[in-house]
């Protein structure tokens, strides 16, 4: 099974590995072509409206249902929703890059939650997490029915093969997998020598990541939809065992299975992993004066029942242009009602030049108070304002309605940064009472 692709983010796709492999007309015909098994995949309610409806029909060897029992599984550091045992102090939050050195664990035993809010069986938040991986998956596959997986790779490709096909996806591009479709994880440049694989995983426990609407920025802008890439169907030849692996209410079970769950011969429907290139996106931006809303870095949304406030938002900060005149032109000092779960895949962020390094994470809850270290405020107080490309750099934010809570594995991290709070600690009073 190799990666290939089609276009299009929630688009109706139709695909099949064997020709004829399609039925025409119908969904579920008496008898399929070539025997196949006809199986739904419903990502929505039956009811939902036309244009939010997400469905796939999949036509396979063998159906989902043949497998053997569950039993528990243990992944104790991928915890799922807030942990309000937790006290946590309404102050800034940073880790460093979290190391490599001692990783041994395929990409499900290799998931930590750092950070997350709501919960599971009300469908409603997100979990912040990182993988730390060396292995690849071989006969184990894995399914979350708790909510559909935003990945995004810092450091060595994914090779990742799903029900529906083969996705390729390298640092500088994310993946976005839906709830409840089988997947596994190969790890190409850590099984080559490279080393340990490192990412950021948003699990979107609430409603699915759709493209924001783009308002008074017009037709085109932002994310196209043309530029995310499903795959095509493919399907594994040779029989063999499997392990399943499922999260489901926040907890994980395994069942053997005698078939490879990756069996699907041809697929129709707009529910479907996707892969984007972050280096698509087409960057929005003042070209007079301020420092507009980060909103316009908004590649993916997930609505909350309150319009225009996020269960969830995916924010990128990728090269672009800075041309505003007499602006401060790094992020001001804000306080704001989203919590801010931030990455760094590489280069450097404008705000934290020093501080914040590609694999690390911050982490600013709603009424937080932050933005630009010392550094930064004083570089960016006194530049020259020439036309300034900002260039090999991409951060990004989990941005949400919900405060999030650190897992007690980040808390008990040597990564996290005590001290983070003192890089605004030297930021004098300037107030002259004469221009």
């Amino acid at each position: 099974m190799t990666p290939n692709y089609q276009s299009g983010f929630g688009n109706e796709h139709a695909t099949e590995a064997v020709a004829g492999a399609l039925p025409q007309g119908r969904n579920s015909p008496q008898r399929a072509p070539f025997d196949l098994y006809p199986e739904l995949i419903s990502g929505t309610a039956f009811t939902a409206p036309r244009h939010e409806n997400r469905r796939t029909w999949m036509y396979r060897r063998q159906p989902s249902v043949v497998s053997g029992r569950y039993q528990p599984y243990a992944q104790a550091q991928w915890t799922s929703g807030a942990d309000r045992a937790i006290a946590l102090p309404p102050e800034p939050m940073r880790w460093n890059p979290m190391p490599l050195d001692h990783v041994d664990a395929d990409f499900v035993d290799g998931m930590h939650t750092l950070a997350a809010n709501g919960d599971v069986e009300s469908q409603v938040g997100i979990g912040s997490l990182m993988y730390l991986a060396n292995r690849s998956m071989e006969r184990r596959a894995f399914v979350n029915a708790d909510g559909e997986m935003l990945l995004v790779p810092q450091q060595g490709r994914l090779v990742i093969t799903t029900e529906m096909g083969v996705l390729e996806v390298k640092p500088g591009e994310i993946a976005v997998l839906p709830r409840g479709v089988v997947f596994k994880v190969a790890l190409p440049d850590s099984e080559a020598g490279a080393g340990a694989s490192r990412g950021y995983v948003c699990e979107n426990y609430g409603a699915q990541f759709r493209l924001p609407e783009l308002g008074p920025i017009g037709s085109n802008g932002l994310a196209n939809s043309r530029d995310f890439m499903a795959p095509v169907a493919a399907y594994e030849e040779a029989p063999a065992e499997y392990e399943l692996i499922k999260k489901s209410g926040g907890h994980f079970w395994r069942a053997p299975t005698k078939h490879s769950p990756f069996n699907v011969v041809a697929w129709h429907g707009n529910l479907a992993p996707v892969k984007y290139d972050t280096a698509n996106f087409m960057t929005i931006g003042s070209i007079s004066f301020d420092h507009p809303d980060p909103s316009i870095f908004t590649v993916l949304t997930s609505p909350s029942d309150t319009p225009g406030t996020a269960n969830c938002d995916f924010v990128i900060f990728p090269p672009r242009w800075l041309v505003m005149e007499d602006t401060f032109r790094p992020p001001w000092y804000h306080r704001n009602l989203m919590s801010e779960f931030m990455g760094l895949v590489h280069g450097q962020y404008d705000a934290k030049p020093g501080g914040f390094k590609p694999g690390g994470a911050s982490l600013h809850n709603m009424m937080v108070p932050h933005g630009p270290d010392e550094e930064a405020f004083d570089k960016a107080s006194h530049a020259d304002l020439k036309p300034q490309k900002l260039d090999h750099t991409l951060a990004f934010m989990f941005e949400s309605r919900y405060r999030f809570i650190p897992s007690g594995w980040a808390m008990q991290s040597p990564a996290l940064d005590p001290n983070y709070a003192d890089c605004w600690a030297g930021l004098p009073d300037q107030f002259k009472t004469t221009p």
